[in-house]
This record gives structure tokens, sequence and C-alpha cells, in this order.
């Protein structure tokens, strides 16, 4: 079994080599020149992770003149409102309760504090790396209140919807979910009707789309006339979902199609998205830089309201104010870089951040301070 298992390891890993060879890597690069607008092309990659890949494999200056890669907003921790951050903080005030969070969250700031902040005043916040933990420290600990942070896309949705009926089945009342979750359709289209952001096309998410498929993204060709792609996170991968478009641009078409075929199903995960829909409904929601965008978000149905943070708590949650001279929507926005904004390496660095953007592991102006 030992040596099965080694040799499905091993073949694992050389699939993955064959999408970091330089020589792919070298043929995909000069389709892309071959087959760029003339005139130039914005593409933006939606997701986060394919900005870390970007930045750290140096795709953007293998680019050819005149098409730009702009990045948008696919960190889930980085679109998260100060109102949103703001509640989280009022939560760790109540008394008996422990926040249970991703450890990205507890350093971005809200208005006058940050989880860190509050964890320092002697408020009970605890890491995890998925509910399921904060199950755990629920079953662990009867006599306290643990709400998770429930922050991110249809990728950490099933998860989050799993534990609370996993916490519904076992009765465990003491156990709650802030839910911040946002789906990412939504927001492309507040993007692409967005008149100061002319994108060209779209390097769309791979970790979203193993849940939710390739369908709900069709509506931006038919409708807006806007190509994309969906593709992995090695160089290959990236490289070839942006060869893939400039053959769309190039042919006069706009499809959604997918390059990432080893994690990507046309019609999604339909476990998944069942899990989602018994648990949550879609509502309006604010996302930082975006504004507030009808149907993108998701909130606990009533059926599951228990475990509903808010409801359960009705935290007092201080005014919310932006920080002064943060330009984290402008960026999500890709109506400007990371590296132009004047707290930039500054005032803002990973050590010190002003905003979530300069946070998050995804965030644009992280993978910005780091590579560039």
């Amino acid at each position: 079994m030992a040596a099965l298992h080694k040799a499905s390891s091993d073949t694992f890993q050389d699939e993955l080599e064959a999408f970091k060879d330089p020589g792919l890597a070298k043929g995909l690069i000069e389709s892309i020149d071959k087959l760029a607008p003339a005139c130039g092309a914005t593409l933006m990659e939606v997701c986060g992770t394919h900005t870390v890949a970007i930045a750290r494999n140096g795709i953007r200056n293998l680019m050819p003149k005149g098409t730009r890669l702009a990045s948008g907003p696919g960190c889930p921790v980085c679109v998260t409102s100060n109102r949103d951050i703001d509640t989280v903080i009022a939560l760790a005030r109540t008394p008996n309760v422990t926040i249970a969070t991703f450890g990205d969250m507890t350093r971005v700031p809200g208005s006058t504090s940050s989880l860190l902040a509050e964890q320092a005043s002697g408020a009970n916040v605890r890491i995890v790396y998925s509910p399921l933990d904060a199950l755990r420290l629920a079953q662990d600990d009867p006599s306290r209140e643990v709400v998770f942070v429930g922050v991110g896309f249809e990728t950490t949705t099933p998860l989050v919807a799993m534990a609370i009926k996993r916490a519904d089945a076992l009765g465990l009342r003491n156990f709650s979910v802030f839910g911040a979750h946002k789906n990412m359709p939504g927001a492309l289209e507040a993007i692409v009707n967005d008149p100061q952001l002319q994108v060209d096309a779209l390097i769309l998410p791979g970790h979203v789309s193993t849940i939710i498929g390739a369908d709900p993204y069709r509506f931006l060709a038919e409708r807006y006339g806007i190509p994309g792609v969906i593709t992995g996170f090695e160089p290959v991968d990236v490289l070839q979902g942006i060869a893939m478009i400039m053959r769309q641009l190039h042919e006069g078409r706009a499809d959604i199609e997918i390059a990432y075929a080893r994690g990507v199903q046309p019609q999604g995960n339909p476990v998944a998205l069942a899990a989602i829909e018994e648990v949550f409904e879609t509502c309006e929601t604010t996302w930082r830089g975006l504004g507030s965008i009808p149907g993108s978000g998701y909130r606990i149905r009533n059926r599951y309201a228990c475990f509903d943070a808010v409801r359960k708590f009705d935290p007092a949650i201080e005014p919310t104010r932006d920080p002064k001279g943060c330009r984290c929507g402008d960026v999500l926005r890709a109506r400007m870089a990371p590296n132009e904004c004047p707290l930039f390496r500054t005032a803002c660095t990973p050590e010190n951040p002003v905003g979530p953007c300069m946070v998050s592991s995804e965030g644009s102006c992280a993978a910005y301070y780091r590579y560039y």
C-alpha cells in the first residue's frame, strides 16, 4: 500500500512539474506575442492567487507591449468591508466569546482596532485552519461561545455550510458564524460595468471555479462580449490561460473557456453547491472598493438562524471610518497599481499595514511589495 501511495505521489509530482516546463512556457509566450492585439489589451486576473503567481514568476514583465495585466478583487480578506471588520471586533469584545479565525484576519485594521490589538487587550482570539477546528473549540469548552469568522468566496463557503450543519446535528448551541462570504460573478458584473475601467478579458479564478464551474460566468461573454478563461496557478497554467484569451481576441470572439480541466468541470461541484444552497441564501453585500452589490453575498438562512453570530449577539458596532490615505479600493478596482499608492512602502508595509491589501498573502499590495 505504501509503495502504491508513493507511486501515485510521484506521478502527481511529475505531472505538476510539466506545468513549470520552461520549453512549454517559451512556446506559450511566443503564441501570446503573435496573437496579442496591436492596439493593446487589458486582462484582469481576478484571483489573488493568480496575482501572486504572476508576480512570483515574472509573468507581467513577459507580456507584449501594450498588454496590461491588472489585479482584480479576488482576495477575500481584501474585499471585506471596514464595517464587517468592525463587526468582528465588536463580537470579540462581547463577554464570554472566543473568536476563531484564519490568521490573515487578525491583522486587518478596522476603524480603530484589529483582532490582534483586541487579543493584546485580553480578547480571546484563536487562529484556526478550518471551521471544523472552531467546532472542536466549541465542543471542548461548552461554557464559552465560539464565533467562527466566515470570510471567503465560493471556495470556503461550502466548508462553513457543512460546519453549520454538523453543529446543528450535534446540538452544539455555543457555536456560531459571522458570515461575510461573497460570490464572484456579482463582483465581475460590477467591474465590467465600471465606466472608469476598460477590461478586455478576464483570467478567471481556478479555486472558485472548482465549486461553481464555468456556467455562472457565461453572462460575461454573452451579455458584455468579455472573453474569459479559467486557469490554474502554475506558470504554464497562467500562460496557457493568457494565450487562450489572446486567441479569442485575435479571432474576434468572446467565450468562457477552461484551461484548468484537471480541477474544473463546467457544471462545478454539485455536492458543494447543494450545501451552500441549503444553509445560505444570496443577499446584497458591501465589497471594499466596489460598494454594495445586490446578490453578491451569502447570509445564513432562517432555518439555521441560531448559528448566525450577529443575530445571536447583536453586537454594538462603532461608527465605521476608512483608514486615511488608503487606496485599497482603487487597487481592487484596478484603477491604480499598488506601487502608485503614496503610502506604499512608506507608511504601509506588511509589518505595519494600513489596508488589507498589504495584509493578506493574496493581496495585490503584498505581492507588489514582495516581488517588484
